[in-house]
């Protein structure tokens, strides 16, 4: 270890999607700027989560629509097969065009070190630095900010360490189509992956202890998408807990345990996806005294302050919500207030998100559940993708659109869409809610025709009566 101890104007933890953009924000401005990464820059969306998935989606997309051409009248032969080195290999490519062209970025600042190492705290101001070269460096930043993300979380169940077990990182990587893929959770990545991998030909099961898919979103919601499931083909154990795991001679066997009793479900692969877990092993956190909750998330405040003057934590390190776009906002909170001298928070914000399912899943603002909770006096118009002129004519006809109006102030609370690309329809409601619209605007307004957009108008009439 050298023995002399390196003064950056700011050290960031993690070259992620909020991590990249400030340490070159900071370098712009002409501050020395230490970023510090274990492994690739990108963070988990370069590399493991948004870029790869949403690469190997859009193939499963393609062979799906091959299936379906039969029913535009379109004949392609026996039934289509997927190359999945090909799959990979494309994936591959994409992660690397992101990643080289964020190194290439970094590389432009003269005042902007990119180090690859481990970080860990020896003080409220201190880190050291294990280099992946087997070096150490001692570093102080007047400011730290800790962007080092989350990684898939584990449970503790029996039998577990006997056998292979995947999770949405090494999901992505395998050499063959799993003959009968088992994933252990029904949230936003089971889903995905259990679509997906249904279309590249697996049987697919999905295990889960609550009684709804997607537990966090409305009933109707977790009701569409198991009926779209099914009729995919994927089948769905609900209320069932994972309470032990055992080889088997074609892969494994998990043993569940429901309100119907014992069972089991056998199958060639399986996947944990029951989360993701903040990413602080090693930060030697209790060396400086920065806080962590009983969850594992690094305590922040409004304007992402920890408990330690100085030091800073944004994005998937802090807990929930886990989305590149709200690591992105939090870069954006800590450039305008520690760059700008502003007073940005993240109180209020919005939080948008699609799950890219097909059809989609695209929620902004509350939920119906959340307000009948809070007993407030709503609306909640709701139309059918089937009822709609565009999905009539395109035979994309799944899902529905829903709103949340507040029926005193006419504001909109909350959407939820679900339907083909419904994430590109999102932010016409987003906007509306920020400007502080009343639905009546979106009523009224002249959408293009026939879009689906247009259904907008079809949805906020229904108040009307």
């Amino acid at each position: 270890m050298s023995s002399q101890t390196e003064a950056f104007d700011l050290i960031v933890i993690g070259a992620g999607q909020g991590g990249d953009p400030l340490a070159r924000a900071f370098a712009t401005a002409g501050k020395t700027v230490a970023l510090i990464e274990r492994d690739q820059v990108g963070g988990c969306c370069v590399n493991y989560g948004c870029t790869p998935t949403k690469t190997m989606i859009s193939h499963a997309a393609a062979i799906q629509a091959v299936r379906d051409s039969v029913k535009y009248g379109v004949t392609t032969g026996p039934e289509p097969t997927i190359d999945l080195d090909f799959v990979r290999h494309r994936k591959d490519e994409v992660v690397e065009s992101f990643r080289s062209g964020t190194e290439h970025h970094l590389s432009q600042f003269p005042s902007l070190e990119l180090i690859y190492g481990s970080a860990r705290f020896i003080g409220p101001k201190s880190v050291e630095v294990d280099l992946n070269d087997g070096v150490a460096r001692a570093l102080t930043g007047k400011i730290i900010v800790i962007n080092t993300g989350a990684r898939p979380a584990q449970p503790s169940l029996p039998g577990l360490d006997q056998i292979t077990a995947y999770d949405s990182t090494s999901m992505q990587n395998v050499s063959e189509i799993p003959d009968h893929l088992v994933i252990l959770g029904g949230g936003n990545i089971a889903v995905e992956f259990g679509q997906m991998f249904r279309r590249f030909g697996s049987n697919v099961t999905l295990v889960q202890h609550p009684s709804n898919l997607i537990n966090h979103e409305d009933p109707d919601v977790s009701d569409e998408i198991e009926k779209i499931f099914i009729e995919d083909g994927i089948r769905i154990l609900k209320g069932c807990k994972a309470v032990g795991v055992s080889s088997a001679p074609t892969g494994f066997s998990l043993s569940l345990r429901s309100y119907d009793g014992p069972s089991e479900v056998r199958g060639s692969h399986l996947m944990i996806a029951i989360g993701r877990t903040s990413a602080i092993e090693g930060l030697g956190l209790e060396s400086a005294g920065i806080a962590v909750s009983e969850q594992g998330n690094i305590v922040v405040d409004e304007k992402l302050a920890t408990s330690v003057p100085g030091v800073y934590a944004m994005g998937d390190v802090t807990g929930e919500p886990r989305f590149t776009h709200i690591s992105y906002d939090d870069f954006r909170i800590l450039k305008a207030n520690l760059l700008e001298g502003a007073s940005r928070t993240t109180t209020d914000r919005q939080v948008p998100y699609t799950m890219f399912t097909d059809p989609q899943i695209s929620h902004v603002g509350i939920s119906e559940t959340e307000a009948k909770k809070r007993n407030l006096n709503y609306a909640a118009p709701k139309v059918a993708i089937a009822d709609t002129a565009r999905g009539i004519e395109t035979g994309k006809t799944r899902g529905f659109m829903k709103a949340i109006v507040d029926k005193d102030t006419k504001q909109i609370l909350g959407a939820t869409i679900v339907c083909y690309e419904s994430g590109e329809l999102l932010p016409t409601f987003q906007t509306a809610m920020l400007a502080k619209l009343p639905y009546t605007v979106l009523k009224d307004m002249t959408f293009a025709h026939p879009t689906q957009a247009e259904s907008i108008n079809n949805l906020f009439m229904q108040l009307d009566s």
